[in-house]
């Protein structure tokens, strides 16, 4: 099999993600290239590099839409910089068809696969703050693979869905096409099963939330005429909301900084708080003693709390929760590298406009964070691709946390399918904690996602829109919040331990002849 072969077949794992959601190509792509990658006498680490270019080639194409559209670089740069992103991505999973072919034999690919899997895909989440996009459980959010995520999460679906690929190759390699058969009933049976079973239920709490999708062009967020215009336009389409409990805006839906915006910010909070709703809004804070600017979620209005009356207290005030520096905030901790954060930044700034794009140097907010506190409703907050990270969101939940809250602005990609990605990765999110998430976008997708990672309301996208749902918070705990990824660490080092064992036994049969 040639190397473009590869990079086709790679490509064509897109179909398997949303807006497609062709789960089953998932299976029957890898399945196909892990026994062509066996029978071939290509190097094993070309052909995964060039599957997984294609794969993520095709997979976050999206990506070139903000490069060319607002990178202000030449087309062939920007085409460049997209393959020098995807060819960085592709080296790990080469690496992990690299190891499996070269130290394991065939037929113990299917338990070696799923941990040097779930090695390489940790070290892609983990290297320069990490992308881990398009990681393969995803693909599976509507098959009944994904009824596993409340117990091993997605990174587990990962592993069980490369493992069974390997276990289907072999069967398939040696023609064992009744063995392949009662594999897959005997994983889909008990996968479908388990579905039946109920980690979390609705709790005793439930809140009117309404989320406000202002539908503003890229192009003119940050343009500081627009300001005005902007917060206008989010306070106007907020006042059918104002009987709402909580009322949630997006990313940065104020444009302005919030030292500068303290007259806006204060009218806010006296009409949320006059209206008995608490309001959430993304919003950036730059700090102009020690020159760093964060990208915040902050709370105003109503609160309801025992923290809320003391700083009522505290400022002799019964009606407004919010002054400047206030502690009912978030600080994003994951940052886009090139979008908030510039690597190399000395260097970079000023090669060209991409290196130099408005609010591209932000300074990182802690991994644990007090949730955000509305209305007495508890909220696990993360802003943009953080909702990529389950061990953050995992971390920050706390025994009284009630929704998991993910703001966005997806207006940089256009109409491509990253948002409706990224709109799958917080179902998954959703369908592991056992947590409603509520996902408030700048265009789109808007949406109210229930514990079972179902999609209970979405806005229509690239169109001005106010979301409405009631929510319920949740009971109980899945195994997944409980345990996260320690499981996945014990199957690696049972694996090391197995490989171990084989091939000291190999050498000892060698020597024996």
């Amino acid at each position: 099999m040639t190397y473009l072969a590869n990079l086709l077949l790679g490509a064509s794992l897109t179909l398997a993600y949303a807006p497609f959601s062709y789960w089953f190509v998932t299976p029957v792509i890898f399945t196909l290239f892990l026994v062509l990658l066996h029978q071939s006498k290509l190097s094993a680490f070309k052909s995964g590099w060039f599957f997984s270019l294609g794969w993520f080639g095709a997979g976050i194409s999206w990506v070139h839409v903000s490069i060319a559209n607002f990178g202000g670089l030449p087309l062939l740069v920007s085409l460049l910089l997209m393959l020098l992103l995807c060819g960085y991505l592709a080296l790990y999973p080469a690496l992990s068809f690299h190891l499996l072919k070269s130290k394991v034999p065939f037929k113990h690919w299917s338990w070696a696969l799923p941990a040097l899997w779930f090695v390489t895909e940790w070290l892609r989440g983990w290297v320069l703050t990490g992308f881990p996009w398009l990681s393969l459980g995803y693909s599976q959010m509507h098959s009944v693979l994904a009824n596993w995520a409340p117990i091993i999460g997605e990174t587990g679906i990962s592993m069980l869905v490369v493992g069974i690929c390997a276990l289907l190759g072999r069967q398939l390699y040696e023609k064992r096409l009744l063995s392949a058969f009662v594999s897959l009933s005997l994983v889909y049976g008990i996968s479908s099963l388990i579905g039946h079973i109920s980690w979390t239920t609705p709790g005793q709490k439930s809140f009117d939330i309404a989320m406000v999708q202002g539908n503003i062009k890229q192009e003119l967020r940050w343009a500081p005429e627009q300001d005005g215009p902007t917060m206008h336009k989010y306070m106007t389409m907020t006042e059918s909301a104002w009987d709402a409990d909580i009322v949630i805006w997006p990313e940065a839906a104020i444009p302005r900084l919030e030292a500068l915006s303290q007259l806006y910010l204060n009218q806010l909070d006296e009409k949320a708080s006059a209206s008995n709703t608490g309001l959430i809004t993304g919003i950036v804070n730059y700090n102009f003693e020690t020159n760093e600017a964060y990208n915040n979620l902050i709370s105003v209005g109503v609160t309801s709390s025992k923290q809320e009356k003391s700083i009522q207290a505290e400022k002799q005030a019964e009606k407004t929760g919010y002054y400047y520096g206030h502690p009912n905030r978030f600080a994003k901790h994951h940052l886009l590298p090139i979008g908030e954060f510039i690597p190399l930044e000395d260097w970079l700034r000023g090669l060209a406009p991409i290196f130099d794009l408005p609010m591209s140097s932000f300074s990182r907010g802690d991994y644990r964070q007090p949730n955000l506190l509305t209305n007495n409703a508890h909220m696990v907050p993360a802003i943009c691709f953080e909702i990529a990270f389950p061990q953050q969101i995992r971390a920050n939940i706390h025994a009284d946390s009630d929704f998991i809250i993910t703001v966005s602005n997806d207006a940089w990609f256009g109409n491509s399918h990253g948002p409706h990605q990224h709109l799958e990765i917080a179902q998954m999110r959703a369908r592991e904690m056992g947590l409603p998430v509520l996902r408030a976008t700048n265009n789109g997708v808007t949406a109210f996602i229930n514990e079972q990672g179902d999609i209970l309301a979405q806005a229509p996208q690239f169109q001005e829109a106010v979301l409405r749902h009631r929510v319920h918070n949740t009971s109980g705990v899945t195994p997944y919040r409980y345990l996260g990824d320690l499981p996945h660490w014990i199957w690696v080092a049972i694996s090391v331990l197995i490989y171990l064992r084989v091939k000291r036994r190999s050498m000892y049969l060698y020597r024996e002849i």
